[in-house]
């Protein structure tokens, strides 16, 4: 190898010698997290598109060959550390969060009656009693609704090209639901104990 290639080989090092490596972007995702349930949280069902700021991502071909290449540098040199943004503009995401828009007009009068709360992990469940003539509908209200949080955690994650930020994601959501919840409504505390806010 020649001299001239040796230092054309090591400018080019050197210059790759900061890699970015992707972490959770805790504080995004609180951002988002709000957007999205007060959006979800309004009494319009047929909302055309949510108000959440889109940002464009990238296609899953490119995001798999930057983390390809990322991996590769990194195992080399040293890697500097950045909080990425959230993309939250997929079909799927706008799909799921029209389903819950529409289903809250449903939710809200059992919100009133406290007699459906929000768990510390931010998933509803039934609290008090439910009169029998209720009980089926919420039930299946409840259902829906838990699963398409799932849903939407995990289609925010593939959004991003992170399947594995869905757990982190789940997590910043528990909190902002219960941030978000109106006067009135139970909710749990992470000690297990219920709170009306």
């Amino acid at each position: 190898m020649s001299i001239k290639n040796l230092s054309l080989f090591g400018a080019l090092l050197l210059t790759a010698c900061v890699t970015i490596n992707i972490y959770f972007p805790a504080a995004a995702a609180e951002k988002i997290a709000d957007e999205i349930i007060q959006d979800i949280q309004t009494l319009e069902p047929n909302k055309p598109q949510s108000s959440v700021s889109p940002q464009r991502a990238l296609p899953t071909w490119q995001v798999s060959i930057y983390q390809f290449v990322d991996q590769a540098i990194s195992v080399v040199i040293s890697s500097a550390h950045a909080e990425a943004n959230l993309s939250v503009d997929s079909a799927d995401i706008r799909r799921i969060t029209a389903e819950m828009r529409a289903r809250f007009v449903e939710l809200n009068p059992f919100y009133d009656q406290g007699v459906l709360a929000i768990q510390a992990d931010g998933l509803l469940t039934t609290k008090g009693n439910v009169s029998l003539k209720d009980r089926n509908k919420l039930n299946k209200l409840i259902a829906a609704e838990n699963a398409d949080r799932y849903k939407l955690y995990q289609a925010i994650a593939d959004a991003n090209g992170h399947p594995e930020w869905a757990g982190q994601i789940k997590s910043t959501f528990a909190q902002r639901w219960i941030t978000n919840a109106q006067p009135g409504w139970w909710y749990q505390t992470a000690n297990g104990s219920w709170k009306q806010k």
